[in-house]
C-alpha cells in the first residue's frame, strides 16, 4: 500500500481482528468535510490528567470528577452478558460515544473499559461489536486542542478513531488499565495532525484546526 498516495478528503454527516462488521460500508460515499462537536465541559482536574500541561484546558477542566460507569451496566443484562462471556467483571468506564467506520460515517457505539479489554458494543441490537485486549493497545492519539476526538492504536489490529466529551477520563482510565494489566504505561501521543489505520488496507489522517467558536476537524484519505 502506497501511504503517499494523493490526499481525498471525508465527509463526515453530523447527524480481536477485522471480521467484525462495524466497519463496513460503501467508500464511494466520502468526500470533502469538515466537522464540529460541542465543546465539553467533562475533564478532570489537573492532578488527575495523564498529559498535564499538553492539552487546550477548558475553564470546567478544573472541577470535574470521574464517575466510571455512566450506563450503569449491572442493570443491562445485555451487556452483563457480554462480559460475562468474555470472563470480565471489573468494569472501569461505561459509556455512549461516536464511534467513526472506514469511511467517515459517525456510529453510536457503546464503549466499556474493562480491567482487561475494551469493548465496542452496537446499542440498537445488544450485539458486540469488537473486543481488543488492554496488552494490544500501543498508544492513543488526540490533539493539542479542545476537542472530542481520540484515536487507539492497535497494531494487530485496525485502529479505532471515536469522539466523546469524556475523552479526558477515558484516556485517563486507558492509561491506569493498562499499566495495572501489563505493567507499562500506554503512551499518549499529541499532535493537531495524526495518522490511523482505519482499517486494515486504509490509512487516514485528522487534521485540527483551532477557529473561531471551536475546533475544526477533517479527516482525510492517504
Amino acid at each position: 500500500m502506497n501511504r503517499y498516495k494523493a490526499q481525498r478528503r471525508v465527509q463526515i454527516d453530523e447527524s480481536e481482528t477485522p471480521k467484525y462488521d462495524d466497519d463496513v460500508e460503501d467508500d464511494d460515499q466520502e468526500e470533502e468535510n469538515s466537522m464540529r462537536l460541542r465543546p465539553s465541559d467533562s475533564n478532570v482536574t489537573e492532578d488527575q490528567e495523564p498529559f498535564m500541561g499538553v492539552k487546550v484546558r477548558r475553564k470546567a477542566s478544573l472541577r470535574r470528577e470521574y464517575k466510571g460507569d455512566y450506563l450503569d451496566v449491572p442493570s443491562r443484562p445485555f451487556l452483563m452478558k457480554i462480559l460475562q462471556k468474555q470472563g470480565d467483571k471489573q468494569v472501569l468506564f461505561a459509556d455512549k460515544v461516536l464511534k467513526f467506520t472506514s469511511t467517515g460515517k459517525m456510529k453510536r457505539r457503546i464503549l466499556m473499559i474493562t480491567d482487561f479489554a475494551i469493548y465496542i458494543v452496537d446499542p440498537d441490537n445488544d450485539a458486540l461489536k469488537r473486543r481488543i485486549a488492554l496488552a494490544a493497545v500501543d498508544k492513543m492519539c488526540l490533539s493539542e486542542l479542545s476537542d472530542n476526538f481520540f484515536a487507539i492504536v492497535i497494531p494487530t489490529e485496525y485502529d479505532i478513531l471515536m469522539a466523546s466529551t469524556r475523552k479526558t477520563e477515558i484516556v485517563t482510565v486507558l492509561v491506569e488499565a493498562t499499566k495495572s494489566a501489563s505493567e507499562y504505561e500506554l503512551e499518549v501521543v499529541f499532535s493537531n495532525r495524526f495518522e490511523y489505520n482505519a482499517s486494515a488496507d486504509l490509512i487516514k489522517e485528522v487534521e485540527f484546526e483551532e477557529v473561531e467558536g471551536g475546533v475544526r476537524t477533517k479527516i482525510l484519505r492517504k
